[in-house]
């Protein structure tokens, strides 16, 4: 039920464009690492100085005209720069939709063909970001595209599909960041209860980590973290073949913990002003992610149902005045 709610509050353009004008008045601070490039560079260095390493996302929903698509990979371009120019540890992750994937598909390649350039010029690497079903192939397809002449790239996979096992077979060679899925997908393509899903996600991480080239593992639940650390100790996989990712604002203890015990750790640094959607799809994906900020955004008094009805009544009355 929560789930459904979250799915269709992040597709509502109405709220997206009054949290988008309002946000850091809510808190929004809380859940992105910054509105700029400068604020977020300074963010990444503070996460490096624990030994935590960042995957950059310039936040963007409801790209529809080429001039946005334009403009979001001139900011991806201007943040690897940045990268490169402030010698920080970090990678960029992007949405081919945010490109214009869903403007024009051979307009989003030579966007995304451009941003790998140059990351690859500066030996950065770049994690396509894997979206709903719609879009999964014609993202597969440029990944495979752009590999022909790049190796700095790398995708997701998502628990949830039931294609995902052969998605992860086909491209284990890749750098894949394993994850259980935000999307509301229909039960046609994908899982629909949490316990298959879940268990479809641990053996993912299973198999990759044993024989793929290199496996993220994205999770903010504790029992599966300690099952993949039993579960790499039994088998003598080493350290350097995996990372622990966690999202920006959620879990900071476990995030300096797992760093201060040696793992390799990546936090999910997103940035700008469009976080709405990217913040109801983490909700939407697992609603105990509500409990790790709700005391951050809202008054640390107010409780979980509390904190919830006041943004959303905020975001409301916000909405109505515009």
């Amino acid at each position: 039920m929560l789930k459904d709610i979250f799915m269709g509050l992040s597709q509502n353009q109405l709220l997206n464009g009054a949290a988008k004008k309002y946000g850091l008045k809510l808190g929004a601070q809380n859940v992105v690492a910054g509105t700029n490039v400068e604020e977020t560079i300074q963010s990444i260095k503070e996460l490096n100085a624990h030994g935590i390493s960042c995957t950059v996302d310039n936040l963007g929903e409801f790209v529809f005209e080429k001039s946005e698509a334009t403009a979001a990979k001139e900011q991806i371009l201007a943040v690897i720069e940045a990268i490169r120019e402030h010698g920080v540890d970090a990678h960029i992750s992007l949405k081919p939709s945010q490109l214009g994937l869903d403007i024009d598909y051979d307009f989003c390649l030579e966007n995304l063909r451009e941003i790998v350039s140059k990351a690859y010029s500066y030996d950065i690497f770049v994690n396509f970001d894997m979206e709903d079903h719609a879009r999964l192939q014609p993202s597969f397809d440029i990944l495979e595209e752009l590999s022909k002449d790049y190796n700095n790239v790398g995708t997701v996979i998502q628990a949830y599909f039931f294609q995902a096992e052969e998605d992860l077979q086909k491209y284990k060679d890749f750098r894949l960041r394993i994850v259980k899925g935000a999307y509301k997908e229909p039960a046609s393509v994908a899982y629909q209860e949490k316990q298959q899903i879940d268990e479809n996600y641990i053996k993912l991480i299973e198999w990759h980590l044993l024989n793929g080239k290199f496996t993220s593992i994205a999770t903010h639940d504790h029992n599966v973290i300690n099952h993949i650390k039993l579960f790499v100790k039994q088998n003598n996989i080493p350290n350097d073949k995996f990372e622990f990712q966690m999202l920006y604002g959620f879990r900071k203890d476990m995030q300096l913990q797992l760093a201060k015990e040696g793992y390799n750790f990546c936090t999910y640094v997103p940035f700008g002003q469009d976080w709405y959607g990217y913040f109801m799809r983490r909700l939407a994906e697992r609603p105990q992610n509500l409990n790790l900020v709700v005391k951050q955004v809202f008054n640390k008094k107010t409780n979980t149902m509390i904190g919830l009805a006041a943004g959303a009544f905020a975001l409301g009355r916000l909405t109505k005045k515009k």
